[in-house]
């Protein structure tokens, strides 16, 4: 079942990957990058690990705003990872890999930071994504989740047993699943309407 609600992803992501850039929700996106940037602490030589990364615009302002760090996109999609090589400036500072957050490809403390911008709502096992992270991270290194959130105490489900499948979390509920597998949280910021930034630190 899993397996399949994974594919089934893989497939939709890799049919919106042509057109991912021009749509209107990248401009949002762009927006949530830009706010999110004047949260990040990054040592100048850090490296830096981008969970659902799409078309690399993410790891590519940081790049820039960070000209010496070192930087991973994975994603699900290999038409998303296509087109974020293809509009790679930065080799071989940034590359791309295909891979699921629920079992990264990566060694334990690998990273100094991990970003997730409005993906974690798509995971089946996010409690398994959070483990993976805590994994990858270095000690003191930090996690910075950016989705759509709700203030209620429960999780949110929309259509889950379909490929566009999304669930929404409380501030209150990240907190805790962070701190289930080893993450404290330092804090919440609105960034724009819905989108809520919680960063965590190992």
């Amino acid at each position: 079942m899993i397996s399949n609600f994974v594919s089934d992803k893989k497939e939709l992501f890799d049919r919106w990957a042509n057109s991912y850039d021009w749509a209107f929700p990248s401009f949002i996106y762009q927006a949530i990058h830009k706010r999110l940037l004047t949260k990040v602490e990054l040592s100048p030589n850090a490296n830096v690990l981008d969970l659902g990364c799409g078309t690399g615009r993410l790891l590519n302002r940081l790049a820039i705003e960070f000209p010496e760090i070192r930087g991973t996109g994975l994603d699900l999609s290999p038409q998303m990872l296509r087109i974020a090589r293809q509009n790679n400036r930065h080799r071989p500072r940034l590359i791309y890999i295909e891979g699921n957050a629920e079992n990264l490809p990566f060694a334990e403390g690998q990273f100094d930071a991990v970003f997730n911008t409005i993906s974690f709502l798509h995971y089946p096992q996010p409690e398994q994504v959070l483990n993976e992270v805590a994994r990858v991270l270095s000690l003191g290194g930090r996690f910075y989740l950016v989705d759509i959130t709700f203030n209620n105490s429960s999780s949110c489900q929309i259509t889950p047993h379909s490929p566009t499948g999304i669930r929404f979390y409380s501030p209150k509920q990240r907190e805790e699943m962070g701190n289930k597998a080893g993450l404290t949280c330092l804090g919440h910021y609105h960034l724009l309407g819905f989108v809520l930034l919680t960063i965590f630190q190992k």
